[in-house]
């Protein structure tokens, strides 16, 4: 299944903004340089646009998608049921290992967001990179195993 990186985000702080970059460095076995979350197993988050846009249709409400809290946004991957699967971004590898739940969080940002993230994985996935390097918004993205 392939795609394409549409936005990058990196977390100053936990529950802190979320500042959109046109690239960020992974780094294997820790996560996104700069990136509030590094090292253990939530190392990268991902969403994707056609569950994003399946949510804003549930909500009824145009919400931008930096609000979910994710690291990366793609276009054209089903992250449904993606745990143990591969994810390349752009040269960069990420090992996905469950669903982002959203949190509690998600309503200070739009009343009812976190209840329209819950079914089908809407939420995103997260994951560890296993290797390394620069990704960028228009880099492609894609899912295997």
């Amino acid at each position: 299944m392939n795609g394409t990186i549409l936005s990058i985000w990196i977390k100053r702080s936990h529950g802190g903004p979320m500042d959109n970059v046109e690239s960020a460095e992974l780094i294997a076995g820790h996560g996104i340089a700069g990136n509030a979350n590094q090292g253990g197993r939530r190392q990268v988050t991902v969403i994707s646009e056609e569950a994003w846009k399946d949510t804003l249709a549930d909500l009824g409400a145009t919400v931008d998608p930096s609000a979910r809290r994710a690291n990366v946004l793609v276009r054209g991957l089903d992250l449904e049921q993606s745990q143990e699967k591969t994810l390349r971004l752009g040269g960069c590898t990420i090992r996905l290992l469950g669903e982002t739940r959203p949190c509690e969080l998600m309503d200070e940002m739009k009343d009812g967001l976190r209840s329209a993230l819950r079914p089908a994985w809407r939420g995103g996935a997260y994951g560890a990179v296993l290797e390394g390097g620069e990704i960028r918004v228009g880099d492609p993205a894609a899912l295997s195993g």
